[in-house]
């Protein structure tokens, strides 16, 4: 315990240091808050009965501060300034980028850069990420590490999953439209998110905070620049060319029928002048043509095309992934996300079609049973009317009398 102690003094752990590493690692600047919330949300509900919000928060993310701590005096991470309402922000080193690679087990060449000096503004926008993350994730507590059930536990438990874990974001990701994955030219994108979670339903989702400062015509240029990326063809390592995107990530040929590019997810945080009610259908109309599909019997066919999702930063908090709270462009309704980013209509006319064709080949299957067991009984029947009879007692030939037992 005395070494313990003496190569960290604040008394931290390993578990809160890892932590810190895959928090950070994934989301490059957070403060212990939202650090403790993803990585231990159990403290959450461990020190509920403090008597203020502030003595709760101060308890619960006492174990992340001894870690950070810790971990800024090895060198693994540093102080990045401060919030709007005050609280510390902390991103890794270079030290400590290698160090969380290793945690999320990542390329240290993917796992970007320091984001020393991102909280010289406030950090707004990095901060509605963070949250962005916290509320496709919604962690749950951990009931064996609560030696108590505190009130509103079981609701949290019960409360339906969110998607991946922190490994599963990815955030400030280069789209180059020219040059290299670590040397992007100009012209492309830098998504704000990239989540894959496969094991969840979701195989490749990229996602574009908004704070509701920028305009329609703004986003509709970072959606072309998204579609630019999409449609760059490089060699890959087997000499053959394929889409840039798949030289990264893997997806399935087809999203849920159709040859689509992999969607884009839009979350408006209403904090800034713009009013997304009045922005999201002005980018409707500027963005059509990458993402209209082409009317089929019963549903849309979307081949080369966009699927473009819109939420609130707010509804997504309150419901998560699974609430209908999704727009996807060129529908009229709201529907849980892995709903929006598919093709509902065409999954289930392709599972009738697949449902008719199984049915014709039963059909199909039985009719030549049928066949070959009617093609069995004439034969029989044409041997019988064949076999001979005794010229003495008048009985028919056995089959051993007949032919030595051969059939003829």
């Amino acid at each position: 315990m005395a070494g313990k102690r003496k190569n960290n003094p604040a008394g931290s752990t390993n578990n809160y240091r890892g932590d810190v590493l895959r928090v950070l690692g994934a989301l490059k600047v957070a403060t212990a808050d939202q650090i403790q919330r993803i990585g231990a949300p159990h403290l959450t509900f461990r020190h509920a009965d403090k008597p203020t919000p502030s003595k709760q928060k101060q308890a619960r993310t006492a174990s992340h501060t001894a870690a950070l701590s810790d971990m800024r005096k090895h060198g693994l991470s540093e102080n990045g300034g401060s919030t709007e309402t005050g609280d510390s922000l902390r991103n890794l080193t270079l030290k400590g980028l290698q160090a969380a690679s290793y945690e999320l087990r990542r390329p240290v060449t993917e796992m970007g850069s320091t984001a020393r000096g991102a909280g010289s503004s406030g950090a707004s926008h990095t901060m509605a990420v963070n949250e962005t993350v916290i509320a496709m994730l919604r962690p749950k507590p951990n009931m064996a590490r609560l030696i108590v059930d505190p009130p509103h536990v079981q609701a949290a438990i019960d409360a339906p999953d969110g998607i991946g874990t922190i490994a599963s974001y990815w955030t400030e990701v280069s789209l180059p439209a020219t040059g290299t994955w670590n040397a992007p030219g100009k012209g492309g994108a830098q998504a704000d998110l990239v989540l894959t979670a496969p094991q969840d339903g979701v195989p490749l989702l990229f996602l574009e905070v908004d704070n509701c400062h920028e305009s329609a015509e703004e986003l509709a240029d970072k959606l072309e620049k998204y579609a630019r990326f999409f449609r760059r063809k490089v060699k890959d390592t087997d000499g053959k060319e394929r889409p840039m995107w798949r030289t990264r990530w893997s997806a399935p040929d087809t999203w849920s029928g159709d040859k689509t590019h992999p969607p884009v997810l839009l979350v408006f945080n209403r904090i800034g002048e713009r009013n997304p009610n009045r922005t999201i259908p002005r980018l409707q109309e500027l963005t059509r043509h990458l993402w209209q599909g082409h009317r089929h019997t019963g549903f849309h066919v979307y081949d080369g095309r966009i699927p473009i999702i819109a939420t609130g930063l707010k509804n997504l908090r309150e419901r998560g992934p699974e609430g209908s709270v999704f727009l996807r462009f060129g529908r009229d309704h709201m529907q849980p996300l892995r709903e929006a980013i598919g093709n509902p209509r065409r999954e289930v006319a392709d599972a009738r079609a697949r449902e008719a064709a199984r049915v014709r080949e039963e059909e199909f299957q039985a009719q030549a049973r049928r066949a070959a067991q009617e093609q069995a009984a004439k034969k029989a029947a044409e041997r019988e009317a064949r076999r001979p009879v005794c010229t003495g007692c008048g009985a028919k030939f056995t089959d051993e009398r007949w032919g030595g037992g051969r059939l003829r």
